[in-house]
């Protein structure tokens, strides 16, 4: 009979200290029995017993599978002994014992014994066992080439890699590496510029990614499920408009309107008349805002979202009605109402050039995204290329342009963007000479390019903004109503995180805001007293907005519980600043 410990029922946990743990470049462990005896008969993965239980409250995650993509996961994250207590608490093993014998047998070279216990793990597609088996024939063969052992590698690839009538290019690139070894280094392998001996480890990963995860759980297969998780939370959330490392682990993400920013922060008086232009600069650290009072001011943005007047440009003999920022942010374009063009330095306030053009007025203006050339919409409806010192390069002319000041420059720099005739956009690519029509059944007000330069947001007479992609196949996205116009030019833009949103100013004092995704007008500001002319939203904030009115002042929008510092202090924004700008 048995002595004390038989009193008791039988253990069913699964020791894992009887062999010795082995680290991979990924972080796994591997359990090394104390035996290397293969006299196995594992034709499946390993089965434990819960394999029918189900954890969680919908019942359809299995607890085996939970169990081990939770050792995984542990493992991976370098807590080795943590995940080999959990093996031997739950009984659930992260890979059977023939997985573990095979994952020894590649990391110690020993490649005809892997190529037979390939066989033995339990994987019913011949393919994937072929593939496999070529993969670790293929690493045997270089490392015989790098121990300079050609006659065996010659054999391996005769007697082992050609018989399996897999990739007969391959093997061909392979033999060419037997006549002359330095050709190894002219073969791509997964992509990759050069062959070279791969590390054992990554031979492992490898196959780990060719292995159905049954057999061999893919590396950082938690993570993974998490990172998916929170995407999916992120791409069903409405308002989504939080940095992504807003969202937390610890609660379902959902962002409400609230993360839209739609309270007053600051109201800007620095301009003494109607302003009819503003733009934040690509960085989000500068505001440029432009005015019937001929003035253009560069406004700051502060660490803590405090905005101050930092420079006011006079020079234009004409309202300002068209703001463009360098690629770089250094410097600043302006353009008088069929005047001129000047450039600034947007931090000394400095004129550099004026680009003008002898008895024809200037319209609109664009920097290329080299920061090199300059690009300008003429009076007599044609466009100039400018180089930054005010050199002519290149004039086109005829229906280029109209007397609407908007001209954009796509990302790559090859297509000019322009309002040819009152219903007409043009896409012209300057070197190439190709030519597309956007053609609206409205009279175009503005538009405006996407960050991206892939969308175009178009403004009509008749109160409705059109979504148009522009690359590839040019068509019409969605449509926005809503907003208010008659009289005026209004503005609207692209904006918030990943630009979801779509901004309007309005004739009737106040900012219109849609949903991108689905043209659902989702609120509407109120607080200027004159019509709204031209939204932006910071680029580098999308919890920021900036809106310029007839009523002579600017308007900073922001999240309802935002603070802002101001005299060394933290004020609540339940209220708002008003900057003179003194």
């Amino acid at each position: 009979m048995g002595g004390a410990d038989d009193d008791g029922p039988p253990s069913k946990r699964v020791k894992v200290t009887a062999g010795r743990l082995r680290s991979l470049s990924n972080g796994t462990s591997l359990i090394e029995p104390a035996s290397c005896s293969l006299s196995f008969s594992m034709a499946r993965p390993l089965a434990s017993e819960g394999d029918d239980e189900f954890v969680g409250p919908k019942g359809i995650v299995r607890k085996v599978e939970f169990v081990r993509i939770i050792a995984e996961a542990l493992y991976s994250l370098g807590y080795k002994k943590t995940g080999a207590h959990l093996e031997e608490e739950s009984g659930i093993q992260l890979h059977s014992s023939a997985v573990n014998s095979f994952m020894l047998q590649v990391l110690d070279g020993k490649w005809d014994e892997s190529v037979v216990t390939l066989r033995k793990i339990g994987l019913a597609d011949e393919s994937i066992i072929k593939l496999a088996s070529f993969v670790i024939l293929e690493q045997k063969f270089f490392e015989l080439l790098e121990g300079e052992k050609f006659m065996d590698a010659l054999k391996t690839l005769r007697t082992e890699i050609a018989p399996l009538c897999l990739n007969s290019d391959r093997v061909h690139e392979l033999s060419s590496c037997i006549v002359s070894p330095s050709h190894c280094y002219l073969f791509g392998v997964s992509g990759q510029d050069s062959i070279r001996v791969k590390s054992r480890s990554k031979l492992l990963e490898e196959l780990q990614r060719l292995l159905p995860p049954t057999v061999m759980i893919p590396e950082k297969r938690l993570v993974h499920l998490v990172e998916q998780a929170l995407t999916l939370q992120r791409d069903s959330c409405k308002f989504h408009n939080s940095f992504i490392e807003e969202m937390s682990l610890l609660i379902d993400h959902q962002c409400g309107r609230d993360h839209i920013p739609s309270h007053t922060l600051q109201v800007l008086n620095g301009h003494n008349n109607e302003v009819w232009f503003l733009q934040f600069s690509h960085n989000g650290k500068y505001l440029a805002s432009s005015s019937s009072d001929r003035t253009v001011i560069i406004w700051e943005v502060e660490v803590y979202g405090r905005v101050s007047l930092k420079r006011k440009l006079v020079g234009h003999q004409k309202p300002v009605s068209y703001i463009s920022w360098s690629p770089d942010d250094h410097q600043l374009l302006t353009c008088g109402v069929e005047e001129v063009v000047r450039r600034w330095d947007a931090s000394s306030g400095e004129c550099l050039h004026v680009y003008e053009k002898g008895g024809l007025g200037v319209v609109s203006c664009a920097w290329a995204p080299d920061g090199r050339r300059v690009f300008t919409g003429l009076t007599d409806k044609s466009v100039i290329m400018w180089d930054v010192d005010g050199k002519e390069l290149e004039c086109w002319k005829g229906h280029r342009t109209s007397n609407i000041s908007d001209l954009g420059i796509t990302c790559d720099g090859k297509h000019i963007v322009t309002i040819c005739k009152d219903t007409r956009i043009l896409l012209f690519g300057w070197e190439s000479k190709a030519e597309q029509i956007i053609e609206e059944d409205q009279p175009i007000i503005s538009f405006a390019l996407s960050s991206d330069g892939k969308f175009l947001l178009v403004s009509l007479l008749n109160e409705e903004i059109h979504l148009w992609n522009i690359e590839g196949h040019v068509n019409l996205l969605a449509k926005f109503k809503g907003h208010k116009r008659s009289r005026f030019v209004v503005r609207s833009c692209f904006g918030g995180l990943e630009q979801a949103f779509i901004a309007s100013g309005s004739e009737d004092s106040q900012v219109y805001i849609w949903l991108r995704s689905s043209g659902e007008l989702i609120m509407t500001l109120p607080g200027h007293s004159g019509a709204v002319n031209c939204v932006s939203w910071n680029p580098g904030n999308p919890h920021m907005l900036a809106t310029a009115s007839d009523d002579r002042t600017i308007r900073i929008w922001g999240l309802k519980d935002v603070k802002l510092k101001h005299n060394g202090t933290l004020t609540c924004s339940n209220g708002h600043y008003c900057n003179s700008g003194t």
